[in-house]
């Protein structure tokens, strides 16, 4: 029978091992060394090397998903949210190397392959984001001109320099709190309505 455990345990050696030697040098013999177990035990929980990533991806991402809303339920100030939703994923980037490495690196090299594939959780990650975005928008809080879709991606994209930065090795002083309170003042600048708009002549 399948075990839960062992099913997690591939999961975190995959992401290590992808996180070292890249998912295309990767092989499964590597994972199944990780993870301490016989190459043909892999193969009873997944088809393929591609498979792993994709579970990967659904399951520490899943985990993201299920914590930052779980943070939010309790807050209703879109601006906060903002706030909340960066400081949970850089803490999450500090304390987790390997998924920061997997995330930020694999995910381009192979994120057309996972379209291609199926519809994975990491699109449904930044559409928190854009839900955020667009409730500001809709309580009047945040400019309509701003796209969602994109405003999710330039913020992602900020947060990606950040965890690049420490897993570097690059010394960054400020804790994840003081850094979203920057990124978030940055970013919310240029969604919030402005309190005087110029006159057209």
């Amino acid at each position: 029978m399948k075990s839960p455990d062992k099913h997690r345990k591939i999961i975190r050696a995959a992401t290590k091992v992808f996180a070292k030697k890249g998912f295309f040098n990767a092989r499964v013999s590597d994972i199944a060394k990780e993870a301490k177990v016989a190459d043909g035990t892999i193969y009873l929980y997944f088809n393929n090397k591609f498979d792993i990533l994709l579970s990967v991806f659904e399951q520490e991402i899943g985990k993201l998903i299920e914590q930052v809303t779980l943070l939010l339920k309790e807050e209703g100030n879109p601006k906060k949210r903002l706030e909340i939703f960066i400081t949970n994923h850089l803490e999450e980037m500090k304390k987790n190397r390997y998924l920061a490495e997997v995330i930020h690196i694999e995910l381009r090299q192979t994120s057309k392959l996972i379209r291609e594939y199926r519809k994975n959780k990491f699109s449904e990650y930044l559409d928190i984001i854009a839900a955020i975005i667009q409730t500001g928008q809709d309580r009047g809080l945040f400019r309509r001109d701003i796209k969602p879709e994109i405003a999710k991606r330039l913020l992602f994209g900020a947060m990606d320099e950040i965890s690049r930065i420490w897993h570097l090795g690059s010394e960054c002083p400020q804790t994840p709190e003081e850094l979203s309170r920057q990124i978030a003042t940055v970013f919310l600048t240029g969604l919030l309505i402005p309190l005087s708009e110029p006159s057209s002549s």
